[in-house]
């Protein structure tokens, strides 16, 4: 039998019945499942009311911790609100790694004192599945949200393989959070994720804002793992965020899969900060800081990049539309003489620009965090994830990738470029609630900040 165990909630009766002769491949229906208050989500002939707000009729609402022994699936058309405060704990002793699919929409509403955390009982990277949108998914909201230990290969009775999201053949592991609607909308906003096996975010369309997050310790040395990874039919703002630790890239930005229906991708990047990246992938010299390719032709400008493989690169035969891409200025620091070397101008697969600002000796530039701890022994070609043999330490949160008074990195920066969405991207579902206390009140329009004239992210 396939069931939800909810801290403080229930389960309805009729929800028992139903799946106590459920096949492998069926997944949850969270129609049969309640908020605190004992209503059922689906069917009130009045609004749904709970302790934090009022939602229109036919919402799904989670007010509760909840553990997912099993998928779950949200319709087409139906909206599923996540309360302030509320921890998803997905079980990993599953025959099939729990995923959230989300065919209709999601909505969490975290706070900064009450994020929504998505979590695992046994706090690993590949313990449970992860986001996966589907094609006709029209918003999705992440709004503080805590995601971590995500990444689990699917099997064929996975709910993405069933619904032909993501991968369509097992071939490896699922990102921690996908979107693919061209026409739909997401948003990323003060949220962090950390221990995922794969990558962080991987999006093949959507119009989306990803701004003030934290992306850390993401992949795997088998297998890789970007932050941020862009294909063809998206539009985005990307500002304000701060990578540390992706093995094989900080962004791989490209336009691939593009054709006649999927619209090439124009994104900016800018005032992000990206530390400890690319230590995976020497050998084959693919990886490193910023991977651009597959005519992608991104602004991307006012990054700090600290200590990472390489800086900016391309594949030689299939890389960036350099005639409509704008890619400097940036900031490239390097402690080390390799760092120094494989940024240097005509290191293999480099984009070079006079107009950044790299390092030309070990430690010059240093761009003065006012809390962060270098290992030591760090090596930036080391391949194993494993600090002892120079891989980076574990993200602490206590560390503030903010600069100093003083540091060289806080000017030289651009502002004279649009962002893609400079009124922001309204999300009417979230207008649609009637938040009952100015504590949870959340507004329904999301923008990237206005770029600033310095390097990397602020806090």
């Amino acid at each position: 039998m396939k069931k939800i165990n909810t801290m403080a909630g229930m389960l309805l009766a009729a929800a028992t019945a139903m799946f106590s002769a459920s096949c492998e491949n069926d997944n949850i229906n969270p129609y049969d499942y309640a908020v605190n208050n004992g209503n059922a989500n689906q069917g009130s002939t009045n609004v749904i009311k709970t302790a934090v707000a009022e939602y229109p009729v036919g919402s799904l609402v989670w007010s509760n911790d909840t553990t997912l022994s099993e998928s779950v699936e949200i319709p087409v058309g139906t909206s599923l609100y996540i309360e302030p405060g509320v921890t998803v704990t997905c079980k990993a002793d599953v025959q099939v790694p729990v995923e959230v699919v989300v065919l209709g929409n999601l909505y969490c509403l975290g706070t900064a004192e009450k994020p929504v955390t998505f979590t695992s009982d046994r706090k690993k990277p590949e313990a449970w599945g992860g986001i996966i949108c589907g094609y006709n998914s029209e918003e999705v909201v992440l709004n503080h949200v805590d995601i971590a230990y995500a990444g689990a290969t699917p099997t064929e009775s996975s709910a993405s393989f069933q619904n032909k999201l993501f991968k369509t053949t097992i071939d490896g592991g699922v990102p921690a959070f996908h979107f693919c609607n061209v026409n739909g909308k997401f948003v990323i906003a003060n949220s962090f994720f950390h221990d995922n096996y794969n990558d962080h975010t991987y999006f093949t369309g959507g119009n989306g804002v990803i701004a003030g997050n934290i992306f850390a310790d993401s992949g795997n040395a088998a297998d890789g793992g970007e932050a941020i990874n862009v294909k063809a039919g998206c539009k985005l703002d990307v500002a304000n965020n701060v990578i540390y630790n992706a093995c094989t890239n900080a962004f791989k930005l490209s336009n691939a899969g593009n054709s006649e229906v999927v619209p090439l991708t124009d994104m900016t990047v800018y005032n992000n900060t990206i530390v400890d990246c690319g230590w995976r992938r020497s050998k084959n010299k693919k990886g490193g800081s910023v991977w651009v390719e597959k005519a992608a032709r991104p602004v991307f400008v006012n990054n700090l990049c600290y200590d990472s493989r390489f800086g900016l690169k391309q594949p030689k035969q299939d890389g960036a539309d350099m005639e409509h891409s704008r890619l400097t200025p940036n900031y490239y620091y390097a402690s080390t003489a390799t760092g120094v070397e494989q940024m240097a101008k005509g290191a293999s697969l480099g984009i070079w620009f006079d107009t950044d600002i790299k390092s030309a000796t070990a430690g010059q530039f240093d761009p003065l965090f006012k809390l962060f701890k270098q290992n030591a022994g760090m090596d930036i070609n080391c391949e194993v994830d494993d600090p002892d043999k120079g891989a980076p330490l574990a993200f602490d949160k206590a560390w503030n990738f903010d600069l100093q008074q003083g540091s060289p990195a806080l000017s030289g920066g651009v502002t004279d470029f649009a962002r893609i969405f400079p009124n922001g991207i309204p999300f009417f579902g979230m207008k649609r609630v009637n938040f009952l206390d100015s504590a949870n009140d959340q507004n329904y329009y999301f923008s990237a900040p206005l770029p600033q004239p310095r390097f990397g992210a602020w806090l």
